[in-house]
C-alpha cells in the first residue's frame, strides 16, 4: 500500500494594488545627490539623519515633539539617465515651522523644501529595489486606465531597511486628470 502524501497548502500571497488618493503637502528635510544611488547614497544620508536628528533632539527640551517619517527618495531623470548619472533628492519629513536645519556633516549641505502632493497614486512594492520595474509599469497602467496621466517625479517612501528580508517600498507619483 503506498505512503499516504502529505498535502502541501500554496501559501497565497496577497499582491498589494495601487490607489489614487490625496496628500498633503509636507516640510522636508533634503539632501540632492548624483550617481549610482548604491554609492551615493552611503555618502548623503548621514548628513540627512544627521541634521533631521539632532533638530528633533534640540526641539524636544522646548516641548515640540516630531515623527520624523520613513525616508523618501525622488528619482527624476532614473528612466532617462543611466544608474550612475541619476539624480536622487532624499528626504525626511520635518515639523512645518522648520526654519533653518544644524548642519552635520561638513560640505554636504540639508536644505528644507516643501514637497508639494495633492492628487497620487501609489503601490506597495514587495521585494528588492532591483526587481520594482513590473510594479512601477503596474502603476503606470492603473495610473492610465483610471484615466489620470503622471504630473510628477517618480518618488518612493522606503518603509524598510535595505536589508530586511522581505524590503517595502511605496512607488509614488503626482498625478492629474487626463485632459478630455
Amino acid at each position: 500500500m503506498p505512503s499516504p502524501r502529505k498535502s502541501r497548502k500554496t501559501k497565497r500571497v496577497s499582491v498589494p494594488e495601487p490607489e489614487i488618493l490625496e496628500m498633503k503637502s509636507q516640510k522636508m528635510a533634503v539632501v540632492h545627490s548624483k550617481g549610482n544611488p548604491n554609492r551615493v547614497l552611503r555618502k548623503v544620508l548621514p548628513a540627512l539623519y544627521g541634521s533631521v536628528f539632532t533638530l528633533k533632539f534640540d526641539l524636544k527640551p522646548k516641548g515640540i515633539a516630531f515623527k520624523g517619517g520613513g525616508l523618501r527618495g525622488r528619482w527624476p531623470d532614473a528612466n532617462l539617465l543611466p544608474k550612475d548619472q541619476w539624480t536622487g533628492i532624499l528626504g525626511l519629513s520635518v515639523p512645518a515651522d522648520t526654519a533653518s536645519l544644524p548642519q552635520k556633516v561638513p560640505h554636504m549641505q540639508v536644505k528644507h523644501e516643501t514637497w508639494e502632493y495633492g492628487t497620487v497614486a501609489q503601490i506597495l512594492h514587495i521585494g528588492p529595489f532591483k526587481m520594482e520595474g513590473p510594479t512601477v509599469k503596474r502603476l503606470h497602467q492603473f495610473i492610465a486606465d483610471s484615466g489620470y496621466e503622471i504630473a510628477g517625479v517618480h518618488e518612493e517612501e522606503y518603509l524598510t531597511s535595505p536589508r530586511a528580508k522581505a524590503q517595502k517600498t511605496l512607488i509614488r507619483y503626482s498625478v492629474k486628470k487626463k485632459a478630455a
